[in-house]
């Protein structure tokens, strides 16, 4: 599973970072950093709801091919 951030979508509202601290990150200006992009499956749970929480769409999740 791979993550991807947007940074020109995200609105900083950080529900990314309460999902998945270790995952994701806010920069200076409250902008999502995505930490990791590769996403160990104990991690799955909460990379999906990260995704889930984002108000914007910023954050996405995709299945490694």
């Amino acid at each position: 599973m791979r993550l991807h951030a947007d940074t020109g979508v995200c609105a900083g509202a950080g529900q990314c970072v309460r999902a998945a601290p270790d995952l994701f990150d806010q920069d200076d200006d409250g902008l999502v950093v995505l930490l990791r992009a590769d996403v160990p499956e104990r991690d799955r749970e909460r990379a999906l709801t990260a995704a889930d929480w984002c108000p914007s769409g910023a954050v996405s999740v995709h299945e490694a091919s």
